[in-house]
């Protein structure tokens, strides 16, 4: 499945910021189960400076410092992205969940794709006897991994209620699996905190996934929205899989990835520092079209032609 992304992210302040410096991880990744065909990544106003690098865990960084004085700051990322993940089940032939401890600490490898860094907590996914003892009831002794997760995924997609406003960017994992509600970046948190506690590699990953519209309905421009899941390891036969709890899947050829860290600060879409007085508000627009549904669309003349892919601006 190839997808079109745009993603448009647009700061207005109050007041005319002087200086800004923006941390960008807005350009998908390539990976065996996905392949990015183009890609572009626009600011206005335009950058004084771009340092482009990869990050520890692979993730594509665009930092950009602007200098000019504005009212305004303009964010708009555009891929394609060929989505062929591997046709993966529950049920899929893996090994046990105590095997996949045991071969996570014997590790050799130091890579993006290894499973070390992804062993220990962090300050948003710490260990919490409450969460591991909830995520315990799905790891009995010799289990496939493959069940022993996607029983914990849909447990809690069961357990927790998405409430929007029951949390915000900073909610830490046992402050959201307490009330039992929160957002995807919540829940994928809440996940990877449990497994952690049970000494498996998790891994908080960053992306869209697709929606599709009520039947007779047209796609709203702009109406779709970052999501956030989590990834596990599985040993070295099948690697990463996703496991999405806020909708009780496994994470396939509907969800394209941005990046993959250790929770939501390694891997955050944008972040950074602006030098100015007053508020500011944030408008987000995100659209996750399939090639062929745009193709169709624009010839029955109901959507625009995409703008070019191109470089930043």
């Amino acid at each position: 499945m190839i997808y079109n992304l745009r993603h448009r992210t647009t700061y207005t302040y109050e007041s005319a910021v002087s200086f800004a410096r923006c941390v960008l991880r807005l350009t998908p990744q390539s990976s065996p189960a996905q392949t990015v065909l183009e890609s572009s990544l626009a600011v206005t106003p335009r950058p004084s400076n771009v340092i482009e690098r990869t990050g520890a865990f692979g993730e594509h960084t665009l930092t950009a410092v602007i200098e000019e004085p504005h009212l305004a700051l303009v964010i708009e990322a555009r891929s394609r992205v060929d989505v062929h993940a591997p046709s993966l089940q529950l049920t899929t032939p893996s090994p046990s969940w105590d095997e996949v401890r045991k071969r996570s600490v014997r590790n050799a490898d130091l890579g993006p794709d290894s499973p070390a860094a992804y062993l220990y907590p962090t300050r948003r996914t710490p260990i919490v006897a409450e969460i591991t003892e909830y995520a315990r009831p799905s790891f009995a002794e010799g289990r496939p991994i493959m069940e022993a997760a996607g029983e914990l995924m849909t447990r809690m997609y069961a357990d927790f209620t998405y409430d929007s406003k029951a949390t915000t960017v900073s909610t830490l994992a046992q402050e959201a699996f307490k009330a039992r509600r929160g957002v995807c970046q919540d829940f994928a948190h809440i996940m990877i905190s449990g497994l952690k506690g049970l000494g498996l590699p998790a891994a908080y990953v960053s992306g869209y996934l697709r929606t599709i519209p009520p039947p007779g309905q047209a796609r709203l421009e702009g109406a779709d929205a970052t999501h956030a899941w989590t990834a596990v390891w599985c040993g070295e036969g099948l690697g990463w899989v996703g496991f999405d709890p806020t909708n009780g899947i496994l994470a396939q050829n509907d969800h394209i990835v941005l990046a993959r860290g250790r929770d939501y600060s390694d891997v955050a879409p944008i972040d950074g520092i602006i030098l100015a007085p007053g508020e500011q508000t944030l408008k987000v627009e995100v659209d996750v079209i399939p090639e062929d549904e745009l193709v169709a669309a624009m010839r029955a003349g109901g959507m625009r032609s995409p703008v070019g892919l191109g470089t930043l601006l």
